[in-house]
Protein backbone atom coordinates (compact mmCIF):
# COMPACT_ATOMS: atom_id res chain seq x y z
CA UNK A 1 0.00 0.00 0.00
CA UNK A 2 1.50 3.84 -0.96
CA UNK A 3 1.63 6.00 1.87
CA UNK A 4 -0.27 9.04 2.14
CA UNK A 5 2.29 11.48 0.03
CA UNK A 6 2.48 8.78 -2.46
CA UNK A 7 -0.79 8.55 -2.73
CA UNK A 8 -1.38 12.32 -3.37
CA UNK A 9 1.27 12.29 -6.30
CA UNK A 10 -0.46 9.53 -7.71
CA UNK A 11 -3.70 10.73 -7.38
CA UNK A 12 -2.47 14.26 -8.65
CA UNK A 13 -1.01 12.84 -11.92
CA UNK A 14 -4.44 10.52 -12.22
CA UNK A 15 -6.32 14.03 -12.13
CA UNK A 16 -3.75 15.89 -14.14
CA UNK A 17 -4.16 12.81 -17.44
CA UNK A 18 -8.18 12.88 -16.76
CA UNK A 19 -8.73 17.08 -17.07
CA UNK A 20 -6.24 16.81 -19.97
CA UNK A 21 -8.61 14.78 -21.52
CA UNK A 22 -11.83 16.04 -20.41
CA UNK A 23 -10.35 19.95 -21.16
CA UNK A 24 -10.06 18.06 -25.15
CA UNK A 25 -13.96 17.40 -25.05
CA UNK A 26 -15.40 20.95 -23.54
CA UNK A 27 -12.86 22.38 -27.24
CA UNK A 28 -13.85 19.50 -29.75
CA UNK A 29 -17.60 18.83 -28.51
CA UNK A 30 -18.52 21.47 -29.71
CA UNK A 31 -16.27 22.77 -32.94
CA UNK A 32 -16.98 19.49 -34.05
CA UNK A 33 -21.07 20.09 -33.63
CA UNK A 34 -20.34 23.38 -35.84
CA UNK A 35 -17.94 21.62 -38.21
CA UNK A 36 -20.52 18.68 -38.92
CA UNK A 37 -23.40 21.17 -39.41
CA UNK A 38 -25.35 20.64 -35.86
CA UNK A 39 -27.13 24.07 -35.29
CA UNK A 40 -26.24 25.95 -32.29
CA UNK A 41 -29.79 24.88 -30.16
CA UNK A 42 -28.65 20.74 -31.36
CA UNK A 43 -25.28 21.52 -30.16
CA UNK A 44 -26.43 22.72 -26.25
CA UNK A 45 -28.92 19.68 -26.51
CA UNK A 46 -25.68 17.28 -27.25
CA UNK A 47 -23.75 18.83 -24.07
CA UNK A 48 -26.72 18.16 -21.86
CA UNK A 49 -26.81 14.61 -23.19
CA UNK A 50 -23.68 14.57 -21.01
CA UNK A 51 -25.18 16.39 -17.96
CA UNK A 52 -27.96 14.26 -18.08
CA UNK A 53 -25.60 11.02 -17.55
CA UNK A 54 -23.37 12.57 -15.39
CA UNK A 55 -26.78 13.46 -12.65
CA UNK A 56 -28.48 10.00 -12.99
CA UNK A 57 -24.83 8.53 -12.16
CA UNK A 58 -24.52 11.14 -9.38
CA UNK A 59 -27.92 9.98 -7.90
CA UNK A 60 -26.66 6.50 -7.50
CA UNK A 61 -22.94 7.55 -6.14
CA UNK A 62 -23.76 7.90 -2.44
CA UNK A 63 -24.82 4.10 -2.47
CA UNK A 64 -22.82 2.67 -4.81
CA UNK A 65 -19.88 4.25 -3.01
CA UNK A 66 -21.03 1.79 0.13
CA UNK A 67 -20.12 -1.18 -2.32
CA UNK A 68 -17.48 -0.71 -4.29
CA UNK A 69 -14.28 1.17 -3.56
CA UNK A 70 -13.47 4.72 -5.00
CA UNK A 71 -10.03 3.45 -6.53
CA UNK A 72 -12.24 1.42 -8.85
CA UNK A 73 -14.36 4.49 -9.84
CA UNK A 74 -10.78 6.09 -10.72
CA UNK A 75 -10.16 3.14 -12.65
CA UNK A 76 -12.94 2.98 -14.61
CA UNK A 77 -13.43 6.64 -15.03
CA UNK A 78 -10.09 6.54 -17.27
CA UNK A 79 -10.82 3.79 -19.50
CA UNK A 80 -14.84 5.59 -20.27
CA UNK A 81 -13.09 8.82 -21.20
CA UNK A 82 -10.71 7.53 -23.61
CA UNK A 83 -13.77 5.59 -25.05
CA UNK A 84 -15.83 8.54 -25.18
CA UNK A 85 -12.69 10.51 -27.13
CA UNK A 86 -12.44 7.46 -29.71
CA UNK A 87 -16.09 7.37 -30.20
CA UNK A 88 -16.01 11.04 -31.93
CA UNK A 89 -12.74 10.44 -33.96
CA UNK A 90 -14.57 7.70 -35.21
CA UNK A 91 -17.47 9.74 -36.77
CA UNK A 92 -19.77 12.70 -35.35
CA UNK A 93 -22.71 11.14 -36.78
CA UNK A 94 -25.56 11.47 -34.21
CA UNK A 95 -26.25 8.11 -32.48
CA UNK A 96 -21.92 8.19 -32.08
CA UNK A 97 -21.84 11.90 -30.84
CA UNK A 98 -24.92 10.53 -28.53
CA UNK A 99 -23.15 7.49 -27.14
CA UNK A 100 -19.80 9.63 -26.83
CA UNK A 101 -21.57 12.19 -24.76
CA UNK A 102 -23.64 9.80 -22.17
CA UNK A 103 -19.97 7.32 -21.85
CA UNK A 104 -18.23 10.83 -21.04
CA UNK A 105 -21.05 12.28 -18.42
CA UNK A 106 -20.94 8.48 -16.48
CA UNK A 107 -16.83 9.31 -16.49
CA UNK A 108 -16.94 12.31 -14.97
CA UNK A 109 -19.89 11.24 -12.31
CA UNK A 110 -17.53 8.25 -11.44
CA UNK A 111 -13.98 10.96 -11.62
CA UNK A 112 -14.64 13.54 -9.89
CA UNK A 113 -17.47 11.84 -6.52
CA UNK A 114 -14.37 9.70 -6.34
CA UNK A 115 -11.96 11.98 -6.62
CA UNK A 116 -12.90 14.28 -4.25
CA UNK A 117 -13.99 11.30 -1.48
CA UNK A 118 -10.25 9.52 -1.77
CA UNK A 119 -9.10 13.21 -1.10
CA UNK A 120 -11.25 13.72 1.49
CA UNK A 121 -10.27 10.39 3.12
CA UNK A 122 -6.22 11.38 2.92
CA UNK A 123 -6.51 14.49 3.93
CA UNK A 124 -6.77 16.44 7.72
CA UNK A 125 -8.40 19.06 6.19
CA UNK A 126 -11.30 18.74 3.94
CA UNK A 127 -10.87 21.89 1.62
CA UNK A 128 -7.07 21.49 1.48
CA UNK A 129 -7.97 17.79 0.28
CA UNK A 130 -10.50 19.51 -1.78
CA UNK A 131 -8.22 22.01 -3.09
CA UNK A 132 -5.46 20.10 -4.13
CA UNK A 133 -7.98 18.05 -6.43
CA UNK A 134 -9.07 21.08 -7.92
CA UNK A 135 -5.47 22.71 -8.39
CA UNK A 136 -4.27 19.52 -10.51
CA UNK A 137 -7.68 19.48 -11.92
CA UNK A 138 -7.27 22.79 -13.28
CA UNK A 139 -3.39 22.11 -14.71
CA UNK A 140 -5.65 19.30 -17.17
CA UNK A 141 -8.00 21.82 -17.89
CA UNK A 142 -5.07 24.05 -18.83
CA UNK A 143 -3.48 22.11 -21.11
CA UNK A 144 -6.47 20.27 -22.61
CA UNK A 145 -7.94 23.04 -24.44
CA UNK A 146 -4.76 24.78 -25.38
CA UNK A 147 -3.24 21.82 -27.04
CA UNK A 148 -6.73 20.65 -28.20
CA UNK A 149 -7.36 24.12 -30.34
CA UNK A 150 -3.83 23.75 -31.81
CA UNK A 151 -4.57 19.97 -33.19
CA UNK A 152 -8.14 20.97 -34.78
CA UNK A 153 -5.97 23.07 -37.12
CA UNK A 154 -3.75 19.74 -37.94
CA UNK A 155 -6.59 17.29 -37.57
CA UNK A 156 -9.54 16.66 -35.92
CA UNK A 157 -9.08 12.89 -35.07
CA UNK A 158 -4.92 14.41 -33.84
CA UNK A 159 -6.97 16.55 -30.94
CA UNK A 160 -9.54 13.45 -29.98
CA UNK A 161 -5.92 10.81 -29.59
CA UNK A 162 -4.41 13.39 -27.48
CA UNK A 163 -7.77 12.61 -25.37
CA UNK A 164 -7.58 9.30 -25.75
CA UNK A 165 -4.07 8.42 -24.79
CA UNK A 166 -4.80 10.75 -21.65
CA UNK A 167 -7.33 8.73 -20.38
CA UNK A 168 -6.28 5.91 -20.66
CA UNK A 169 -2.64 6.55 -18.99
CA UNK A 170 -4.61 7.97 -15.89
CA UNK A 171 -5.82 4.30 -15.90
CA UNK A 172 -2.12 3.10 -14.23
CA UNK A 173 -2.26 5.98 -11.57
CA UNK A 174 -5.44 5.00 -9.97
CA UNK A 175 -4.66 1.43 -9.91
CA UNK A 176 -2.12 2.38 -7.72
CA UNK A 177 -3.84 4.46 -4.85
CA UNK A 178 -4.51 3.08 -1.46
CA UNK A 179 -7.63 0.86 -1.85
CA UNK A 180 -10.08 2.48 0.84
CA UNK A 181 -13.02 0.34 1.79
CA UNK A 182 -16.08 1.46 0.83
CA UNK A 183 -18.29 3.51 3.41
CA UNK A 184 -19.75 1.83 6.01
CA UNK A 185 -23.85 1.97 6.50
CA UNK A 186 -24.79 5.70 7.44
CA UNK A 187 -25.34 6.05 11.79
CA UNK A 188 -28.53 5.26 13.07
CA UNK A 189 -29.19 8.73 14.22
CA UNK A 190 -28.49 9.82 10.71
CA UNK A 191 -30.60 8.06 8.89
CA UNK A 192 -34.15 9.34 9.41
CA UNK A 193 -32.24 12.83 8.24
CA UNK A 194 -31.25 10.95 4.86
CA UNK A 195 -34.18 12.75 3.00
CA UNK A 196 -33.18 16.21 4.37
CA UNK A 197 -29.82 16.12 3.98
CA UNK A 198 -29.46 19.00 1.54
CA UNK A 199 -31.71 21.07 3.70
CA UNK A 200 -28.71 21.18 6.58
CA UNK A 201 -27.38 23.99 7.57
CA UNK A 202 -23.64 24.67 5.95
CA UNK A 203 -25.22 21.80 3.13
CA UNK A 204 -27.32 23.81 1.19
CA UNK A 205 -25.27 26.52 0.95
CA UNK A 206 -22.31 24.41 -0.46
CA UNK A 207 -25.43 22.84 -3.03
CA UNK A 208 -26.23 25.89 -4.34
CA UNK A 209 -22.34 26.57 -4.48
CA UNK A 210 -21.76 23.71 -6.57
CA UNK A 211 -24.36 24.53 -8.48
CA UNK A 212 -23.35 27.73 -9.53
CA UNK A 213 -19.98 26.23 -10.65
CA UNK A 214 -21.72 23.87 -12.71
CA UNK A 215 -23.36 26.13 -14.67
CA UNK A 216 -20.28 27.78 -15.24
CA UNK A 217 -18.72 24.92 -16.61
CA UNK A 218 -21.24 24.37 -18.37
CA UNK A 219 -21.15 27.23 -20.70
CA UNK A 220 -17.74 26.97 -20.64
CA UNK A 221 -17.73 23.86 -22.56
CA UNK A 222 -20.51 24.82 -24.93
CA UNK A 223 -22.00 27.93 -25.91
CA UNK A 224 -18.52 30.04 -24.58
CA UNK A 225 -16.57 28.32 -27.37
CA UNK A 226 -20.16 28.80 -29.46
CA UNK A 227 -19.92 32.58 -29.24
CA UNK A 228 -16.32 32.88 -29.18
CA UNK A 229 -16.63 31.19 -33.01
CA UNK A 230 -19.63 33.13 -34.19
CA UNK A 231 -17.84 36.42 -33.50
CA UNK A 232 -14.53 35.68 -35.53
CA UNK A 233 -12.32 33.87 -33.02
CA UNK A 234 -9.98 31.20 -34.49
CA UNK A 235 -9.74 27.60 -33.01
CA UNK A 236 -6.08 28.58 -31.74
CA UNK A 237 -7.47 31.19 -29.68
CA UNK A 238 -10.69 30.11 -28.50
CA UNK A 239 -8.35 26.90 -27.09
CA UNK A 240 -6.30 29.75 -25.33
CA UNK A 241 -8.81 31.68 -23.77
CA UNK A 242 -10.88 28.46 -22.74
CA UNK A 243 -7.32 27.87 -21.11
CA UNK A 244 -7.37 31.24 -19.19
CA UNK A 245 -10.64 30.56 -17.59
CA UNK A 246 -9.32 27.44 -16.55
CA UNK A 247 -5.63 28.71 -15.16
CA UNK A 248 -7.90 30.97 -12.90
CA UNK A 249 -9.55 28.40 -11.61
CA UNK A 250 -6.37 27.55 -9.95
CA UNK A 251 -6.28 31.00 -8.55
CA UNK A 252 -9.91 30.40 -7.25
CA UNK A 253 -9.24 27.01 -6.07
CA UNK A 254 -5.87 28.16 -3.73
CA UNK A 255 -8.00 31.17 -2.49
CA UNK A 256 -10.13 28.72 -1.34
CA UNK A 257 -8.26 28.12 2.02
CA UNK A 258 -7.93 32.08 3.29
CA UNK A 259 -12.26 32.12 1.72
CA UNK A 260 -13.13 29.47 3.63
CA UNK A 261 -11.89 30.98 6.70
CA UNK A 262 -14.34 33.89 6.14
CA UNK A 263 -17.01 32.07 6.77
CA UNK A 264 -19.71 30.04 4.56
CA UNK A 265 -21.77 32.89 3.49
CA UNK A 266 -18.66 35.26 2.70
CA UNK A 267 -17.83 32.41 0.46
CA UNK A 268 -21.24 32.09 -1.47
CA UNK A 269 -21.48 35.70 -2.01
CA UNK A 270 -17.81 35.90 -3.32
CA UNK A 271 -17.71 33.21 -5.42
CA UNK A 272 -21.01 33.51 -7.00
CA UNK A 273 -20.72 37.23 -8.13
CA UNK A 274 -17.19 36.54 -9.82
CA UNK A 275 -18.79 33.86 -11.51
CA UNK A 276 -21.86 35.05 -12.33
CA UNK A 277 -21.18 38.62 -13.34
CA UNK A 278 -17.31 37.72 -15.39
CA UNK A 279 -19.72 34.70 -17.52
CA UNK A 280 -22.26 37.72 -18.23
CA UNK A 281 -19.94 40.16 -19.38
CA UNK A 282 -18.36 37.09 -21.95
CA UNK A 283 -21.09 37.56 -24.41
CA UNK A 284 -20.99 40.94 -25.35
CA UNK A 285 -17.05 41.12 -24.58
CA UNK A 286 -16.66 37.94 -27.21
CA UNK A 287 -14.71 39.46 -30.62
CA UNK A 288 -12.77 41.42 -28.24
CA UNK A 289 -9.67 39.26 -27.24
CA UNK A 290 -8.81 40.83 -24.35
CA UNK A 291 -12.09 41.71 -22.44
CA UNK A 292 -13.42 38.22 -23.10
CA UNK A 293 -9.65 37.13 -21.38
CA UNK A 294 -10.27 39.54 -18.44
CA UNK A 295 -14.10 38.49 -17.90
CA UNK A 296 -13.25 34.69 -18.29
CA UNK A 297 -10.49 34.84 -15.62
CA UNK A 298 -12.64 36.98 -13.04
CA UNK A 299 -15.39 34.38 -13.89
CA UNK A 300 -12.94 31.71 -13.34
CA UNK A 301 -12.05 32.74 -9.81
CA UNK A 302 -15.34 32.73 -8.37
CA UNK A 303 -15.76 29.33 -9.87
CA UNK A 304 -12.41 27.91 -8.00
CA UNK A 305 -13.81 29.41 -4.82
CA UNK A 306 -17.13 27.68 -5.53
CA UNK A 307 -16.18 23.99 -6.24
CA UNK A 308 -13.44 23.93 -3.97
CA UNK A 309 -15.47 25.53 -0.72
CA UNK A 310 -18.27 24.02 -1.42
CA UNK A 311 -18.25 20.35 -1.75
CA UNK A 312 -15.35 21.27 1.77
CA UNK A 313 -18.43 22.86 3.80
CA UNK A 314 -20.81 19.92 2.82
CA UNK A 315 -17.99 17.35 4.32
CA UNK A 316 -17.23 18.92 7.40
CA UNK A 317 -20.94 19.40 8.22
CA UNK A 318 -22.21 16.01 8.19
CA UNK A 319 -20.95 12.97 9.88
CA UNK A 320 -17.36 11.33 8.55
CA UNK A 321 -19.63 7.83 7.78
CA UNK A 322 -21.84 10.68 5.52
CA UNK A 323 -19.04 12.11 3.16
CA UNK A 324 -20.03 10.37 0.38
CA UNK A 325 -23.22 11.05 0.67
CA UNK A 326 -22.71 14.96 0.93
CA UNK A 327 -20.01 15.11 -1.80
CA UNK A 328 -22.19 12.79 -4.13
CA UNK A 329 -25.23 15.24 -3.45
CA UNK A 330 -23.37 18.17 -3.95
CA UNK A 331 -22.10 16.86 -7.35
CA UNK A 332 -26.08 16.47 -7.86
CA UNK A 333 -26.57 20.06 -7.90
CA UNK A 334 -23.48 20.06 -10.10
CA UNK A 335 -24.80 18.43 -12.62
CA UNK A 336 -28.16 19.30 -12.65
CA UNK A 337 -27.19 23.05 -13.69
CA UNK A 338 -24.56 20.58 -15.72
CA UNK A 339 -28.09 19.42 -17.79
CA UNK A 340 -30.16 22.68 -17.26
CA UNK A 341 -27.88 25.13 -18.37
CA UNK A 342 -27.21 24.26 -21.99
CA UNK A 343 -31.35 23.07 -21.84
CA UNK A 344 -32.15 26.49 -21.28
CA UNK A 345 -29.71 28.43 -23.05
CA UNK A 346 -31.07 26.09 -26.71
CA UNK A 347 -34.41 27.61 -25.87
CA UNK A 348 -33.32 31.02 -25.10
CA UNK A 349 -30.89 30.47 -28.61
CA UNK A 350 -33.70 29.77 -30.93
CA UNK A 351 -34.84 33.90 -30.40
CA UNK A 352 -31.69 35.93 -29.28
CA UNK A 353 -28.55 35.37 -30.18
CA UNK A 354 -25.81 33.64 -28.24
CA UNK A 355 -24.38 36.37 -26.88
CA UNK A 356 -27.25 37.97 -25.31
CA UNK A 357 -28.50 34.46 -24.12
CA UNK A 358 -24.84 34.24 -22.15
CA UNK A 359 -25.25 37.90 -20.69
CA UNK A 360 -28.63 36.64 -19.20
CA UNK A 361 -27.87 33.60 -18.04
CA UNK A 362 -24.85 34.55 -16.43
CA UNK A 363 -26.85 37.03 -14.60
CA UNK A 364 -29.09 34.48 -13.62
CA UNK A 365 -26.99 32.15 -11.76
CA UNK A 366 -26.47 33.98 -8.80
CA UNK A 367 -29.84 34.10 -8.00
CA UNK A 368 -30.48 31.08 -6.15
CA UNK A 369 -27.64 31.89 -4.02
CA UNK A 370 -30.07 34.86 -2.35
CA UNK A 371 -32.25 32.40 -0.55
CA UNK A 372 -29.38 30.42 0.78
CA UNK A 373 -27.87 33.47 1.69
CA UNK A 374 -30.30 34.44 4.33
CA UNK A 375 -30.85 30.78 5.68
CA UNK A 376 -26.91 30.04 6.46
CA UNK A 377 -27.11 33.54 8.85
CA UNK A 378 -24.98 32.39 11.88
CA UNK A 379 -23.93 29.31 10.62
CA UNK A 380 -19.78 28.84 11.14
Amino acid sequence: MPSVGRDRVLSALAIVLFGVALGTLSVVVPLLGIHAGYSASEIGLLVAVAAVAQLVTRLCMGALMRRIPDRSFLIASGLMIAVSCALLAISPAFIIFVASQLMQGTARAFFWTSSQTHAVRTSASAVNGLRDVNLAAGVGALLGPAVAGYLWEVSVQLSLALGAVAGSMAILPAAMLIRFPPFAPRPVAYRNQEKHLWRRPGVNAACWMNAAAGAWKSLLDSYVPLALSLAGQSAAVIGVLLSIANTTVLAGSALGGWIHRQGIRASLITGVIATGLGMAATGPFAGLTALVAASLAVSGIGAGILQTVGPAIAAEKVHPEERGDALALTGTFRATALMLTPVGMAGVVAFAPVATALLATGLLIAVPAATTWRSNKGVT
